[in-house]
């Protein structure tokens, strides 16, 4: 199964005034290592929209635990992997290291969508293609 590491240095930006990353900015580093996670599998974001005519990959449901501050100054890391594809949407996990230690866990449910003019927002999930797919499973 595809996995990717990511570095992330804390900056000051990331942080509240206790000098910690303030919680929201963990759900923006899940959401890169999405992006580079599919990247790594030979996805880049603008190419991808364009072959498979797809709208984007929205997020429906998310979640972290948070088990240790990371701070100011810190550099920490994220595996990202899929840990679940199902018709139109697919679950990616995401842990936090700094060091050895977890310090932080997050999942996405994300959904494949397209345009749809028909649709009530103009927009509807649509079946993963199975290439998509294959390109995790190595």
């Amino acid at each position: 199964m595809l996995s990717n590491r990511k570095e992330i240095h804390v900056e000051w930006g990331d942080c509240d005034p206790a000098g910690i990353v303030y919680f929201p900015r963990f759900f923006e580093y899940f959401d890169a290592c999405t992006n580079a996670l599919f990247e790594k599998a030979g996805f880049r974001k603008a190419e991808m929209l364009k072959k498979y005519s797809l709208l984007g990959i929205p997020l429906v449901n998310t979640q972290a635990k948070f088990h240790s501050p990371a701070s100011f100054g810190e550099t920490v890391f994220v595996e990202t992997r899929i840990s679940e594809w199902g018709r139109t949407s697919f679950q990616v996990e995401h842990k936090l290291y700094k060091g050895e230690v977890l310090a932080a866990e997050g999942t996405e449910k994300r959904v494949w969508t397209v345009r749809d003019a028909n649709a009530r927002n103009g927009i509807r999930s649509e079946t993963i293609p199975q290439d998509v797919k294959d390109k995790f499973e190595k």
